[in-house]
């Protein structure tokens, strides 16, 4: 219940301008969002770490705010480490407007990437954005075969899709946004369940598994399946939040693993925020803790 009250709340401009216009939630907000993206990249990196990085913002309205996403992808790719990876959200390069505009747009960042040797992932959206996801990915993948595409295992098609994109980077995360009971599990119980028959299909296949959890249980069985299908650790790699776990990132990193941080920059966090805090009780007691402890 409390998921989804939070979830709710993220699409709530209401709610937005309340959160927004306090000083102490943007103190908080430092936890999980990099101010100085390049700095954070840099004690990131220094540690071992690789990274991924996602200019927030999405469900972009018009032509100009698309644009100007492409323009800060672009920026972005100049700045990033060896070895990084770039997150981007169709419906910021204007996929609501068009599907073909998301398409030009995504191809142009994918370009810029590849001339410097960098990748791109298709970030996780709303479950109405799959079906052009996954066509735009693969459209994509024709000219650009290292774009990689995010599946959610919260959705009930999810290990499907993971079979459809057999030879891709795949990143598989449980899935922070909600949809219809038909689309989608509904307790935890079931979303887990289907993240770990979604990692197996993974781990057997050809392509480049990228396992996005927290989950102590999950990262175990991960590592499992990894050894039995003879993966070693260039054959895949964990995924996790900045600001999340920061000592078993480095732990896992320290082991050896390809450990690669989710960083987040840029002034529109507030449905990013929203979403993090309905993923896991823990850190809406962390947010509410810093609130009172600041006030």
């Amino acid at each position: 219940m409390l998921r989804h009250v939070l979830l709710a709340a993220s699409r709530s401009k209401r709610v937005e301008r309340l959160v927004s216009s306090s000083p102490l939630t943007r103190q908080v907000v430092r936890r999980y969002v990099a101010g100085d993206v390049d700095a954070v990249m840099r004690a990131l990196t220094d540690r071992g770490l690789l990274v991924t990085v996602d200019h927030l913002g999405e469900e972009v309205a018009d032509r100009t705010q698309a644009d100007h996403e492409v323009r800060a992808c672009l920026a972005m790719l100049e700045r990033l480490p060896e070895g990084a990876d770039l997150s981007v959200k169709l419906t910021a390069l204007g996929l609501r407007l068009s599907e073909q505009l998301a398409l030009d747009n995504a191809a142009s960042v994918c370009e810029a990437a590849a001339g410097r040797g960098l990748t791109v992932t298709l970030d996780a959206e709303e479950y109405d954005t799959v079906e052009a996801q996954m066509s735009i990915h693969s459209t994509l993948r024709k000219e650009h075969a290292e774009v990689g595409v995010v599946v959610q295992a919260y959705l009930r098609d999810a290990v499907e899709r993971c079979k459809k994109l057999e030879g891709s980077r795949v990143r598989l995360c449980k899935g922070a946004y909600s949809a219809p009971e038909a689309l989608a599990h509904s307790s935890a119980r079931e979303i887990d369940r289907s993240y770990v028959r979604c990692l197996k299909v993974l781990m057997e296949g050809a392509g480049y598994p990228m396992v996005a959890t927290h989950d102590p249980r999950l990262i175990e069985i991960a590592s499992a399946l990894a050894v039995l299908h003879g993966r070693d650790s260039t054959a895949f790699e964990y995924q996790m939040l900045y600001g999340v776990r920061p000592a078993e990132q480095e732990r896992l990193a320290g082991l050896g693993a390809r450990m690669r941080v989710y960083v987040p920059y840029g002034d529109d966090w507030y449905a990013y925020l929203m979403r993090r805090l309905a993923e896991r009780p823990a850190n809406l007691a962390f947010f509410l803790r810093s609130l009172v402890s600041r006030g």
